[in-house]
């Protein structure tokens, strides 16, 4: 197998869904046993930083609990969002609760989140 570079990685990287990546990355977490949490410098600063990202979220998850009556509508929204294949988002839809984005800016969640309301489902914005 050839060597990839840093930009055919990150070419790669980009084709990926969220959901695909998210699951790359706790592959890559679990078979190389580290994790992708970035590290806080030790000291008083390190105590404050917490504190100041709690209250400063700008990453948001949204999280489908349900279905609701209109599922087929539901799946096709999931696929506009996501770009996933038809069985991957009926699969999502099925298993709820279940992220649908994650660690996406505040107004795409919103926004996200308005359009799985709009066809039926119930939605939870962290």
């Amino acid at each position: 197998m050839a060597k990839l570079s840093q930009e055919e990685l990150l070419a790669q990287f980009e084709s990926l869904t969220l959901i695909e990546l998210s699951e790359f990355v706790k592959a890559f977490e679990e078979k190389f046993d580290v994790t992708a949490a970035a590290a806080v410098a030790a000291g008083p600063a390190a105590a404050a930083a917490p504190a100041e990202a709690e209250a400063e979220q700008d990453e948001f998850d949204v999280i489908l609990t349900g279905a609701g009556d209109k599922k087929i509508q539901v799946i096709k929204v999931v696929r506009e969002l996501t770009s996933l294949g038809l069985k991957e988002a009926k699969d999502l839809v099925d298993g709820a609760p279940k992220p649908v984005l994650e660690k996406v800016a505040k107004d795409a969640a919103e926004k996200a989140a308005e359009s799985l309301k709009g066809a039926g489902a119930s939605v939870e914005v962290k």
